[in-house]
């Protein structure tokens, strides 16, 4: 018999038998001969059972090691060079390992079985009991990397033993080899002087010159540490290449180059700011920098200031905590109000669609797109759940209007109007997951976006016109500079010119936040067109009820850190309400941030709000959410207040971590 298999039959038995032999001598020594007799009569006929179940066994053990060797074409007997062993499935105890495998596990013959988890600990037999026959992790023994790869078969014993094949491919240097490949790899990025018109506006040449080389020392400084290659390609543009081994040193030290440049301020004392769009894991450069230039656009619609990584998977976001500064041009909104108008022209149907629960500002914006449309003869509808939205004294007035009659229709009656000539426009969102409804969203051929928030990294794709201004106040204010170049004063009516300005009125809270130069000149440009502030005052009033309620939102909330209120209700309330005590909240002396909590069905929903220093955006998105540093929010599904507040604060946490 094979001296292997015979370790195998014999394996922890032996020593049993020395040990009843020892008590029957131990029985004769004391002349307890009765007692050494009936032991010695035990251990023969025990020994004389086992060897007949073991020549049974023995046979067993033959055909199924057989079964393996037969299945296993580069076996060759036990002569396989690589590391085997065969291992029970139920306990994932080793049955039989070569000599290779001892060698790199240290196994040797004992008088106890070894398990298989003592080499490896957490080791799971799962991806072969599902038909996979290799394991989807490296394992490391001792200082060397391995790929196992295995079959099962069933014994041909009594207990039909399921029993697994497994051999170790020692793999060290191609995993090394693969590991510095992965370091290596280009990591493509893109730095833009987001403000560099305003910094260098009215300066002489030589202070201009003295400006540029301050920044452009920073951002070589900076650059020395990750042994790349920096270009300046244009006055406020660079390009950075470096190997991917020194990303996460930039990660961990959250882009510092963000926040260094802030200290480089023109003479009139704006400070400078950059935007950093990384393009990782691309399949060439090419690719690379096409991740790059999607990772500044991202920052750019963001507001800015921040660090953009794009992979083949997603973004992630650093920075962007700073307040947005207004950088937009009239030229672009003359030119986007050039191609809606073309491009409605062309359209059979247009539906103009705005998030879920919809606002003043998506209905105000809507009713703006539907004026150009009648500007152009064609009819517009206004996609919209007419019971679950916080704009209902506006759609009501709307409603009464002759040429708004029959404006509002329900998603799944737009999709059945939809055709291969119809246009989309999307209004106050840019998130395909936020938007009234979905479906038509996907069938639409061709999608508008104007929205005002920053841009989330699931983002609305394949537009045909992109208007995304992230300094804008409201999506109201959009549409309104729209409306300049594309109609004539006369072709707006009242209640589109009112609409539009309640949209401005609460996105910037009675203007009080948010407000920009381009805000006042929409809302002079409105009032022109007959919207009454007061009229518009109206429609954001509360009845007696609802007042009290919002009163007793403010009197659950709670401080954190000082200066961040937070009331988690335990009853429930509405969005708006929950958005109107999130604003009150904010009119208490050292309150710089509020944050109202409640339960909507199995929903969590979160209406955040900020004077500007905190950037809520940033705060809610890890949660789901979405919105601008001032203005938030956020549905977490299947969730309670208890388990959404826990989050929120460590989202807080987070946020303010040095």
């Amino acid at each position: 018999m094979n001296r292997k298999l015979k370790r195998l039959l014999w394996q922890n038995v032996g020593f049993f038998y020395f040990v009843l032999l020892a008590f029957a001598i131990a029985a004769v020594v004391t002349q307890n001969y009765i007692l050494a007799a009936c032991e010695a009569g035990v251990t023969l006929i025990l020994f004389i059972g086992y060897l007949i179940y073991n020549r049974q066994r023995k046979k067993e053990l033959q055909a199924y090691l057989q079964t393996i060797a037969d299945d296993m074409h580069t076996m060759e007997g036990s002569n396989l060079p690589l590391p085997y062993a065969v291992v029970r499935l139920e306990d994932q105890g080793i049955v039989y390992m070569n000599q290779q495998f001892r060698s790199i596990s240290g196994f040797h013959d004992t008088f106890r079985q070894r398990q298989l988890l003592e080499l490896l600990p957490g080791f799971s037999m799962d991806w072969l009991t599902t038909g996979k026959t290799e394991y989807p992790y490296d394992v490391t023994i001792g200082s060397r990397r391995y790929r196992i790869y295995g079959t099962t078969v069933v014994a041909n014993d009594s207990r039909h033993t399921r029993l697994a094949f497994m051999y170790f491919s020692d793999l060290t240097e191609l995993y090394q080899v693969r590991d510095e490949y992965i370091r290596t790899r280009p990591v493509v990025s893109i730095i833009l002087v987001d403000n560099y018109e305003e910094l260098t506006k009215n300066l002489t040449e030589s202070a201009m010159s003295l400006l540029n080389a301050d920044i452009h020392n920073a951002i070589t400084k900076w650059a020395e540490d990750y042994h790349g290659l920096l270009r300046r390609l244009e006055k406020n543009r660079y390009l950075f290449v470096f190997e991917k081994r020194y990303l996460q040193n930039a990660i961990d030290g959250k882009f510092s180059i963000l926040e260094d440049v802030h200290e480089i301020t023109s003479p009139a004392g704006l400070p400078a700011s950059i935007s950093f769009g990384l393009g990782v894991d691309g399949a060439n450069f090419e690719e690379g920098f096409e991740f790059a230039a999607l990772s500044i656009e991202m920052a750019l619609s963001r507001g800015g200031d921040q660090a953009v990584i794009k992979n083949r998977l997603n973004f992630d976001f650093f920075g962007g905590r700073s307040k947005e500064n207004e950088q937009r041009s009239k030229v672009r909104s003359r030119i986007t109000a050039n191609s809606m108008m073309e491009l409605i022209g062309q359209s059979n149907r247009i539906f103009v669609m705005g998030h879920k629960n919809a606002d003043l500002d998506a209905v105000g914006a809507a009713m703006g797109v539907c004026c150009m449309c009648r500007k152009k003869g064609k009819n517009a509808h206004i996609v919209l759940d007419l019971e679950n939205n916080v704009a209902g004294k506006l759609i009501e007035e709307i409603r009464a209007v002759p040429e708004y009659k029959d404006i509002f229709i329900s998603g799944e009656d737009a999709l059945l109007l939809s055709d291969n000539r119809s246009t989309l426009v999307v209004v106050d969102t840019n998130r395909p997951d936020q938007v009234e409804f979905a479906p038509l969203l996907e069938a639409a051929p061709r999608v508008c976006v104007i929205d005002h928030h920053r841009r989330a990294a699931d983002y609305i794709k394949e537009v045909v016109v992109n208007h995304h201004e992230p300094y804008a106040s409201s999506a109201s204010e959009l549409v309104t500079e729209l409306l300049e170049y594309a109609v004539e004063k006369k072709d707006v009516l009242p209640i589109e010119a009112k609409s539009l300005m309640a949209g401005i009125f609460l996105d910037t809270k009675s203007f009080h936040v948010r407000t920009g130069e381009r805000t006042f000149e929409a809302a002079a440009y409105l009032r022109q067109l007959g919207a009454d502030t007061t009229e518009v005052k109206q429609l954001l009033q509360n009845n007696f009820q609802d007042t009290m309620a919002k009163y007793q939102i403010i009197k659950s909330a709670r401080l954190y850190r000082q200066e961040i209120a937070i009331a988690a209700l335990n009853v429930g309330t509405t969005r708006a309400l929950a958005a109107q005590g999130a604003d009150e909240l904010l009119n208490i002396s050292g309150i710089t941030a509020s944050f109202v909590l409640y339960q909507d069905g199995e929903n969590v929903v979160i209406s955040a709000r900020s004077m500007g220093n905190i950037n809520v955006q940033m705060i809610i998105e890890p949660l789901g959410g979405g919105g601008n540093g001032a203005t938030a929010g956020a549905q977490v599904k299947d969730s309670t207040v208890a388990q959404v507040l826990d989050d929120l604060v460590a989202a807080i946490d987070k946020y303010f971590e040095v």
